[in-house]
This record gives structure tokens, C-alpha cells and sequence, in this order.
């Protein structure tokens, strides 16, 4: 602080330089005198004597609270929230789709770096376990256009959702190599149809027509009709829903909408329309839109573009468009429910092994007994189609079980690795045999430690304990020692007649593997 000497002051200034420090100037004739007063400056004695108060007041709480130095810290840092925020997962794609809606039963795995999300595998994986929803064209049959298909993506096996007639257009699902193991369950799903069908005469009103195509619903006797080629036995099929959407008074034809079971006929089905209204009618045009899960709006594709997309990607390596064309397999599967497997558990599944309780991760609701599921991955793909062998309730509160059974294993095998067969009691099962303290198949035999037989569970008869398996050695032990009593006691001049019905029997089954036909069989054809 700096002072100018021409200007006497008469006053006393307190300049504040801080919380606890004042500078006090006092003017005198010989000179400015500073004074620093450490502590908090007077300004008020009003207000001193209630600091006075509150800081009595402050020892007396002190007394009870003892103030630490982490407090300021602790004022100052960000605490962990204890609600996580919830994951918006409707606009996940596939299988992902609501994937936080689902139950969980555990959330502790360890993630296994394999595998890919179904929409970014390679470009071979992409098409090997690929579908295509595709416009199947007027004229073709559907085995041709599935063989075409096959051609032009260069893959081994397609395979096709249900079969159209040469001249009915529309929704015709292809499987492509590994998804082929869809095909059944794709045939046997629900399909839409738009058709047309002419009348052999002129009606009064189009009530009546209104009235018999939705006459025409639930369970129906059916034939074929004389140009399928199948046996014409009289089969029954479900009708869900049919309506009539517009009907031409002029030219006598009306386009109807109609939801059915798989495997019926809509030729059929238009001359029984015929017969109820009075006149007579026959299927003038036919359109598949719904086959399964996917419909027409679905990324329908041509022809024109599966060949033009493999065109491009020969041409200029882009494999964008090849891509659009061919959707992976988890589109069928969207509407099955799902159950969420751990990394670990994956390769076992593949290899056809039930999912129990220490495999689960997450399940879906309304789950019952026998209901076709599909067992996921947590990347989202595919592992297979199951059997659940329990109900939601179930799996949310037992601790051990079958989950599901395999019904179709989709995913390709060791895609995962082994996590099987790696605990200590496996481990020390592989040393025995290694050893040869137990059989190839890992059963007890005579040379089989004590302690081991002491835990050791037969599974096939449900014995356990140490005597079952003392019993069991000690007969594996007998036999041997019979064996060779037999052997010892055997004859020394070779006769035949010495080994009785036993030895009879031994030596035509010798005869059997060297090929040579036994007495008993040479007598046979000697009476024939």
C-alpha cells in the first residue's frame, strides 16, 4: 500500500486486505503510522458481542462434534447415484429388441471375446446364415427360383418357406445355408393372402358375397384342387379371418383378404365361395403378403436385385447393397420368446446339451411349459429353438434344473469355446482314465483309488457310496479272476466236446466275426 506525502489526513481509515488481517492508518503531522491488526477488524460493537455468542455457542457443539478435515471434501465430490438410469431398448435391433424388459435372474458372466452381432458378422458369415424375402414372380415354380437363387449367390444349400404355385406372386422366404434350419418352422407358420375370384354369373347384391366369405372361417373341409400335385385326400384347415375388400358388379369380381393355416388352398377355398353364393367361381389371381413373420412391406427384394447386388459386389467389392438384400436368420425368430445364455454355456448348447439354471442370464415373461423358445446370446444371436421346461415363475426362483431342451441348434459349432469338462472333479476324472485307474468311459474298475469311490454316483442306476462302488470293483475283479480260471482249466488236447454248451456257443460266435458260418446255420440250409 503506498501513501502520498503532500496530503494529511485527519481521519483513521481501515483498508481490509483480508478475512483476518486490517491495515489501520493513523495521519500525523510527521507521517502516516500503520498499524496491522491480525484478526477480524471492529466494525461494529453490536455486532462483536453476537459473534461472541454464537462462538460459545459453537465450543458448546463442539464439544459434542468433532469437525474433520474430509468434511470440505466431501462437500465437494460428486456421490455415485444409487438408480441407475433405464436403458430405452425398444429401437435395439433383432432379438436385442426390449432387451431390458426381460427378467434377470443373474448379471454376473464373464464376457467371451467371440462371436459377432448379427449385423455386422463378415460378409460370408452374413450371407451363409442369411434369408431373403423375396417377390417370387409369375410362372416360375418355387424350386426353380430357390435353384436360381443358389446360383447366383454361390452358396450350398436354399431352402424355401412354403411352396406357390407357378402363377401365385408374392411373399416367398429363402433360406440360405445355415438358416435352412428354419425351413420347418417357417412352413408350418400362418400365412396372408389377396385373391381374386370370378363368378360364373352376375348376383343381385354384394351382401351375399359379404356374407358367405365370412361364412367361410374357422376349421374347413378341404381337397385339393386337380392341378396340385399332392394325393387328393380330404384334409381339414383353419380359416382365421377373411373379409371381402371390393367387389366389381360389372365384370363379376371381388378381391378378398383372407389369414389361414399353412397348407390351404385358396383355389378351393374360391369354389366354395362359388357354391355358397349360388353361381359358381373359380381363383382368377392369387398374391402371398404375409408368410410367417414376414410380410410384403418387410424389405421385400426381386430377382433383378439379388443378381444385381452379387453384380456389384463382384464388380466393385461394396457390400452394401448384398447386404439390404439378404437379412441374418434372427428376423424369423422375433416373435418366439427369449431366453439370454451366458458365454460360457454357449458351445455345450451348440454341441446339444440342455440349458440348466447355472446358464441362465435373462428369460422373458409369460413363458410356459413346452413352449417353442429361442436361446440367445447376449451379442444378440441366435444359439438355437428349444423345448422351456419351465415356467417363468419357475426360473425366477429355483436354484437348480433344465431350463429348456433343444429342439434345432442353430449356431455353428465351436463358434464359442469349451467351458466344459474344465472343474477340479472333471480334471481329476481325465487323470484316472489317463492312468487307467478308471475305464475309458470313466467308471470304477479295480485298480480305482478308495477315496474316489467313496464320492463317486453311478447315474445310470443311482447308486452311490463307497460299497456300491466297492461292489462293483470287487465283481469287475471276480470276473477277471474267473476269466482266467477258465483259461487255466481249459483242455490241452483241443477237443471240442470238452468245452460243453459254453464253448459251443463261443466258437460259432468266433466262426460269426471270421465268416464262417456255424453247424447250426449249415444244417438250416441244408433243410432248405
Amino acid at each position: 500500500m503506498t501513501f502520498c506525502s503532500k496530503y494529511y489526513y485527519e481521519t483513521r481509515r481501515i483498508v481490509r486486505v483480508s478475512r483476518h488481517v486490517a491495515i489501520s492508518t493513523l495521519t500525523s503531522p510527521a507521517g502516516p503510522t500503520v498499524t496491522v491488526h491480525l484478526g477480524h477488524p471492529r466494525s461494529d460493537p453490536g455486532e462483536s458481542s453476537k459473534k461472541k455468542r454464537r462462538a460459545s455457542d459453537g465450543e458448546a457443539a463442539s464439544d459434542d462434534v468433532v469437525p474433520s478435515a474430509d468434511d470440505d471434501n466431501n462437500n465437494t465430490m460428486i456421490a455415485p447415484s444409487k438408480h441407475t438410469p433405464k436403458l430405452d431398448t425398444s429401437s435395439w435391433p433383432l432379438l436385442l429388441r426390449n432387451y431390458s424388459d426381460l427378467h434377470v435372474r443373474t448379471s454376473h458372466y464373464t464376457p467371451i471375446p467371440c462371436g459377432s452381432s448379427p449385423l455386422s458378422r463378415a460378409l460370408k458369415d452374413h450371407i451363409s446364415t442369411g434369408v431373403i424375402n423375396l417377390d417370387k414372380p409369375a410362372n416360375p415354380s418355387s424350386h426353380e427360383v430357390v435353384s436360381w437363387i443358389k446360383r447366383i449367390l454361390r452358396v450350398e444349400k436354399t431352402g424355401h418357406s412354403g411352396t406357390l404355385d407357378p402363377k401365385v406372386t408374392g411373399c416367398l422366404i429363402v433360406c440360405v445355408d445355415r438358416a435352412t434350419r428354419l425351413v420347418k418352422a417357417q412352413q408350418s407358420a400362418g400365412k396372408e393372402y389377396v385373391g381374386v375370384v370370378r363368378l360364373h354369373s352376375a348376383i343381385d347384391d354384394s351382401k351375399k358375397l359379404h356374407r358367405a366369405v365370412e361364412t367361410l372361417t374357422g376349421a374347413l373341409f378341404q381337397l385339393p384342387p386337380l392341378i396340385s400335385a399332392v394325393k387328393r385326400q380330404l384334409r381339414i384347415r383353419t380359416i382365421y379371418e377373411s373379409r371381402l375388400i371390393e367387389y366389381d358388379m360389372k365384370r363379376n369380381l371381388g378381391i378378398f383378404w383372407v389369414s389361414c393355416e399353412a397348407g390351404t388352398y385358396v383355389r378351393t377355398l374360391c369354389v366354395h365361395l362359388g357354391l355358397l353364393v349360388g353361381t359358381g367361381g373359380h381363383m382368377q389371381e392369387l398374391r402371398r403378403v404375409r408368410s410367417g413373420v414376414m410380410s410384403e412391406v418387410d424389405n421385400l427384394v426381386t430377382m433383378h436385385d439379388v443378381m444385381d447386388a452379387q453384380h456389384v459386389y463382384d464388380s466393385t467389392k461394396d457390400e452394401r447393397y448384398l447386404r439390404r438384400v439378404v437379412m441374418p436368420l434372427e428376423v424369423l425368430l422375433t416373435n418366439y420368446k427369449r431366453i439370454v445364455v451366458k458365454d460360457s454355456a454357449v458351445n455345450a448348447i451348440c454341441y446339444g446339451a440342455k440349458l440348466m439354471i447355472p446358464g441362465l442370464l435373462r428369460f422373458a415373461d409369460d413363458i410356459d411349459i413346452n413352449q417353442e423358445v429361442v436361446l440367445m446370446t447376449t451379442k444378440g444371436e441366435a444359439i438355437a429353438v428349444g423345448l422351456a421346461q419351465m415356467t417363468t415363475a419357475v426360473m425366477a426362483t429355483c436354484d437348480h434344473g433344465t431350463v429348456a431342451k433343444i429342439k434345432r441348434v442353430i449356431m455353428e459349432r465351436d463358434t464359442y469355446p469349451r467351458r466344459w469338462g474344465l472343474g477340479p472333479m472333471a480334471t481329476k476324472k481325465k487323470g484316472l482314465i489317463k492312468e487307467g485307474k478308471l475305464d475309458k468311459h470313466g467308471k470304477p474298475n479295480e485298480k480305482t483309488p478308495r477315496d474316489y469311490l467313496e464320492g463317486y454316483k453311478s447315474l445310470e442306476d443311482g447308486a452311490s457310496g463307497a460299497e456300491k462302488a466297492n461292489g462293483g470293483a470287487s465283481a469287475a475283479a471276480s470276473v477277471v479272476k474267473t476269466e482266467a480260471m477258465e483259461e487255466d482249466s481249459g483242455p490241452s488236447d483241443g477237443d471240442d466236446n470238452s468245452d460243453g454248451e459254453g464253448g459251443k456257443k463261443k466258437k460259432d460266435k468266433k466262426k460269426k466275426k471270421e465268416g464262417k458260418t456255424p453247424k447250426k446255420e449249415k444244417k438250416k440250409k441244408d433243410k432248405k
